[in-house]
């Protein structure tokens, strides 16, 4: 959408993902990931851990679901999605507010590891299956290119 802020973050998650439903049934999976820059420090000639950042994260539907199954506490993951702020009043009537970021896309990084990606194919009820060990798997005799 237009005007908004879109935020990509590369960072490590705090925790679990925590998967949830909602009362009609779609996904919601909420995780934090924290950001830490290296920085240098010319007083000591020495690189060191800069502020961290903290951010949650909200993603819905299949996405929510893959993110729970795929992703554990640590786990190295670029983020994209869209940047909100959240307001609420507390039961003793304090004003909050916290910024959150709308998740679009979420990868694993494969910076420091290797990982095996298995495609998830639709069957007829919307519902998804791992496919066999080729990501490229087609019913056909020549399999095409993904694109």
């Amino acid at each position: 959408m237009a005007n908004e802020t879109t935020l990509t973050l590369v960072g490590n998650l705090t925790a679990d993902p925590d998967l949830r439903y909602t009362p009609a049934g779609v996904a919601l999976c909420k995780f934090s990931v924290a950001s830490t820059p290296r920085v240098f420090d010319s007083a000591k000639s020495e690189w060191r851990d800069g502020d961290p950042l903290f951010m949650n994260c909200m993603i819905w539907r299949d996405m929510a679901e893959n993110v729970a199954e795929s992703l554990r506490k640590g786990a190295r993951v670029v983020v994209t999605g869209r940047l909100r702020l959240n307001q609420w009043t507390t039961p003793e009537g304090e004003k909050r507010s916290g910024f959150q970021l709308d998740v679009e896309d979420i990868g694993a990084s494969l910076r420091y590891v290797r990982a095996e990606v298995k495609k998830l194919v639709r069957t007829g009820g919307g519902q998804a299956a791992a496919s066999g060990d080729s990501p490229w798997e087609t019913s056909g005799a020549d399999p095409e290119p993904p694109f």
